[in-house]
């Protein structure tokens, strides 16, 4: 994969499993020895979140900025000031977990002028083709377009992360990553990189491919 861009944003429909990439992604920002802030802004999913993996982030020195109900079924929770920093101090990488529809990304609109003046991000889709509302290219097209309407920011490429959790084979990420294929074709985006749960990428001879651990949800925790 090529050099990770200054900012790195994920976005996708509800469980596209994009919070579960945006953690596997800060901690391996951090493994490069690089700094490291990761942002929660999806204000519409309660049940799985960034904040849920805030220990983990922060014994990996990854600082969290997450709004002030992260792990609550508030719905319009406050975004704290903080999350200004995240994109207007340069001196570090941002990691940033996009709402999971038009409406969650309504947020991001906030931040969006200072990440498009630097112009230096990554804006990843994160394709799940085992979820109702995205089963089809087209159906996933119609989302990202959502997004973007909502966000502000155009998205820059797709990250293949089809799963069906703990019924996932080898062969779903493969069926998958042809309709990232043809999602690509009707969009002219790059398909960035293909995401498994480690055991199945072991299984699995492609190429990028991100090998990820499996984040907790909230409810697991308690």
């Amino acid at each position: 994969m090529s050099k990770p861009k200054r900012v790195t944003l994920f976005a996708g429909h509800y469980g596209s499993g994009k919070t579960n990439l945006a953690v596997n992604w800060a901690i391996g920002l951090k493994k490069q020895g690089k700094r490291v802030v990761i942002a929660d802004l999806d204000i519409v999913n309660p049940y799985f979140r960034t904040k849920d993996s805030a220990e983990l982030l922060e014994e990996n020195g990854i600082e969290v900025v997450s709004p002030e109900y992260a792990n609550s079924n508030v719905d319009l929770p406050a975004l704290p000031a903080e999350l200004y920093g995240v994109v207007q101090n340069r001196q570090r990488y941002a990691v940033m977990d996009i709402g999971g529809d038009d409406r969650g990304a309504v947020a991001l609109g906030r931040y969006a002028p200072y990440i498009l003046e630097e112009n230096d991000f990554e804006m990843i889709f994160v394709a799940n083709f085992m979820r109702p509302l995205t089963l089809t290219p087209a159906d996933a097209l119609e989302v990202m377009r959502e997004i973007e309407q909502a966000g502000g920011i155009p998205f820059t490429s797709i990250v293949n992360n089809t799963n069906l959790g703990p019924l996932t084979e080898p062969e779903t990420v493969l069926s998958g990553l042809e309709k990232c294929r043809e999602l690509s074709a009707l969009c002219g985006l790059p398909v960035l990189f293909t995401s498994a749960r480690r055991d199945i990428a072991s299984k699995l001879d492609i190429s990028p491919l991100l090998a990820i651990d499996i984040q907790r949800k909230y409810y697991e925790i308690l």
